[in-house]
């Protein structure tokens, strides 16, 4: 089990994202707009995982949006996709 440190979504800009492992990675598209759906529509928060050069970090917050090669949260902060190791929701 990989051992993840939750963090304040406040503090992502403060990490640099490395591509995720991909043995670990457990995203795919419909999670992605699952998420987003449920931000925009319902206000509801996603545990997100993600790759940064200090080891695997989540956060629980609001997705905006997807595109073709990130994920916005609030403040206009955006996760690139290929550091995404997992979201629950």
């Amino acid at each position: 089990m990989m051992d993840v440190e939750l963090i304040e979504k406040e503090e992502v800009v403060n990490f640099k994202f490395l591509e995720a492992p991909k043995e670990d990675v457990h995203v795919q598209k419909d999670k992605l707009l699952n998420a987003v759906r449920l931000g925009n529509e319902f206000k509801s928060k996603a545990y997100i995982t993600f790759q940064t050069d200090q080891g695997p970090k989540k956060i629980e917050t609001t997705v905006w949006s997807v595109t073709e090669k990130y994920l916005q949260i609030k403040n206009g902060v955006s996760i690139p996709l290929k550091s995404l190791i997992d979201i629950q929701y």
